[in-house]
């Protein structure tokens, strides 16, 4: 285990172009982060390349076995990386923020591991016999986010490793430290050339999504970036798994006890504050507990403090980059001059430094609002009324989008019902972004395609091969 400056330093780069990183609590310097080029992505990818025959041929238990001493590393590094993140992206040390990223990385290591992927038995019945299998595909590309810079990137590289594949990781340029510190701890337990890094610019990520020796694509970002990828990866008819934006919807319905349902509905909201693509983004509650919901869920978020992230007491932190302060801010105020009514929030200090944006709540709002019909991404969550499920639903559905959704009742049978019918990857009861290991999970209409976590997402992370006969 090294210290938090011995960490940083093994990561900060002795010659090359640079780019210094701020922490968007303060604006002051994080560290310096190597401003890598195409040549250094050739090297990459070469070094992927070659390791990658020797990786595979240690077969699922080597590799399972090397996963989890990897897991153990990133523990070894815990309190160090989590510190490195909270400063980098600005989310607290405490709450669902930056220790429970890195512990979730970890924890993805292990289940990923863990996942049994057995040859499956298609047909026999005595005449023909056919067992599909998966075969690694080779080299994966791995473009992370800036939101959850570290779990994301164990998203994509642990289920790719797995499968005998190797990886080059290329994170975003607001957050490349944190993803540095992570590689660098894994690779204290992997072979060499097995996972690699590029810290670049976008024509980096636009050549790795079209490198003819990558053969597959894991991306998480906007659904702009994600259509940009598709078709830079044609030519060479790239694998591709694509997380992209969302705006969620939760419905909540006529029977729910609003002051049950008002913690889980802020954290659904308000986690990584706000900046998380399955967060709860739009809000439909009946008119009979409008006001109610309104009432508990204002008493809780006045609970929970923002502030500077390596503060132990604070659970909300800064906005990780001026460009989305700004989208937040102009969103908010556009709904203000609308006539919505501001519940909480809507006022930041413009003498605060970093990039903090209080907690608001919106209400009263039309649907057709650009607080609602736009992803946010934000500490802002606009509520609105509806008279009937039917009229919820049909605005759930209304947007191009539809990653996660949620529906909350004191009758968990009628929200199963209500689930069934809104166009979502996952649509979750009483609660909503839970993600979980074993659970796939993916994105639909365009909100992305391919399927990640537990079995289905090591299949995705294969070439399928029949065997027949």
């Amino acid at each position: 285990m090294e210290t938090y400056d011995a960490l940083l330093a093994s990561i900060t780069p002795t010659s090359g172009p640079t780019r210094t990183v701020l922490d968007p609590a303060t604006g002051d310097p994080v560290g310096e982060a190597p401003v890598h080029t195409l040549e250094d992505l050739e090297l990459a990818v070469g070094a992927a390349q070659a390791a990658q025959p020797a990786w595979a041929a240690l077969g699922h238990d080597a590799r399972s076995a090397a996963l989890l001493k990897a897991a153990d590393a990133v523990e070894r590094s815990a309190e160090e990386l989590a510190r490195l993140l909270s400063r980098e992206q600005g989310k607290p040390l405490n709450g669902p923020n930056a220790r429970f990223e890195v512990g979730a990385c970890a924890a993805w290591l292990r289940t990923t591991a863990t996942t049994e992927l057995k040859p499956e038995t298609v047909v026999d019945d005595g005449e023909t016999y056919a067992e599909l299998h998966y075969k690694p595909i080779g080299v994966v590309g791995a473009i992370g986010p800036w939101n959850w810079p570290m779990m994301i990137t164990i998203w994509q590289i642990a289920p790719a490793l797995r499968m005998g594949n190797t990886v080059v990781v290329k994170p975003s340029k607001m957050t490349p430290l944190s993803v540095l510190a992570l590689v660098k701890v894994l690779n204290e337990e992997l072979p060499g050339g097995v996972l690699n890094i590029i810290s670049g610019d976008r024509e980096v990520g636009a050549r790795l999504a079209e490198h003819p020796a990558v053969g597959k694509i894991m991306f998480t970002g906007s659904t702009a970036a994600g259509r940009a990828i598709i078709k830079s990866s044609a030519d060479t008819v790239k694998r591709l798994t694509l997380e992209l934006g969302g705006n969620d919807a939760g419905i909540v319905l006529p029977d729910a006890d609003p002051k049950a349902i008002a913690e889980g509905l802020f954290w659904g909201a308000f986690i990584n504050t706000g900046q998380t693509c399955a967060a709860l983004k739009r809000l439909y509650v009946h008119d009979d507990i409008y006001d109610a919901v309104c009432d508990e869920l204002t008493n809780v978020a006045k609970t929970m403090p923002m502030g500077n992230g390596l503060d132990e007491n604070n659970v909300l932190g800064p906005l990780q980059n001026k460009a989305q302060y700004d989208i937040v801010a102009q969103l908010v105020e556009a709904a203000r001059v609308s006539g919505a009514r501001i519940l909480l929030g809507g006022d930041p200090d413009p003498d605060q430094p970093g990039y903090f944006y209080p907690t608001t709540l919106v209400a009263d709002i039309d649907n057709d609002n650009p607080l609602v019909a736009e992803e946010q991404f934000g500490p802002a969550l606009p509520i609105i009324r509806y008279s009937t499920v039917d009229e919820a639903v049909a605005h759930a559905n209304a947007l191009e989008v539809g990653l996660g959704a949620s529906v909350w009742s004191s009758d968990p049978a009628a929200a199963r019902e209500v689930a069934a019918r809104i166009q979502a990857g996952t649509v979750w009861i009483n609660k909503h972004g839970a993600v979980d290991p074993r659970v796939p999970f993916g994105g639909a209409k365009q909100s992305g395609y391919g399927l990640e976590f537990g079995v289905e997402g090591l299949k995705a992370l294969g070439v399928p091969q029949v065997i027949n006969g």
